[in-house]
């Protein structure tokens, strides 16, 4: 049993570095893409502004995005830190998403927005979620974490070759 841990281990590292490769690429290089509002710094403290906005509808496909893209994140630290605490946890995923909201601002590449903060610490909520629903239902975290693994390499593939395809003009969406 334990070198099947060790071993589900070092793949759930390399997959969570694997991870977090990707993640910087989306948040920080933007895919690659240069946007309008990159040349511009913004800082926003007042969460979920634009519901309160007239004329302004709330940007609910952002919103689900991140949330989304924080998931993997909360199941890879339910996985890799389980002697932490939830406070400890939660921290760490607002820890997280701070430093990218933080490098977003200096680098001029997006906005510092408390909503992120908050939609992307829920998505590390959800991982941990989800990953206790996995165990739950393989009544076995060793079973539980190799059944994430498989999933991770798959979706990690299937996204390296999305975002490949993507930057090579290979698909009929262009995000140039």
């Amino acid at each position: 049993m334990i070198d099947y841990r060790v071993r589900a281990n070092k793949v759930t590292v390399t997959l969570f570095v694997i991870y977090f490769i990707i993640l910087c690429w989306i948040l920080l290089l933007k895919l690659g893409v240069r946007f309008t509002y990159m040349e511009s710094r913004s800082i926003n403290f007042i969460p979920f502004e634009d519901a309160f906005l007239p004329d302004v509808k709330l940007d609910l496909g952002e919103i689900i995005l991140n949330v989304l893209v924080f998931i993997p994140l909360g199941i890879y630290v339910a996985i890799l830190f389980k002697l932490w605490t939830l406070s400890k946890k939660l921290f760490f995923f607002f820890m997280i998403s701070l430093m990218f909201e933080t490098l977003q601002f200096i680098l001029k590449i997006g906005a510092f927005d408390i909503t992120d903060l908050i939609t992307n610490t829920f998505g590390g909520v959800i991982g941990l979620v989800v990953f206790k629903i996995i165990e739950k239902a393989f009544n076995n975290s060793v079973k539980a974490q190799r059944f994430i693994n498989v999933f991770a390499t798959l979706g990690s593939v299937l996204l390296i070759l999305l975002l490949l395809l993507l930057k090579l003009n290979l698909l009929p969406i262009k995000y140039q």
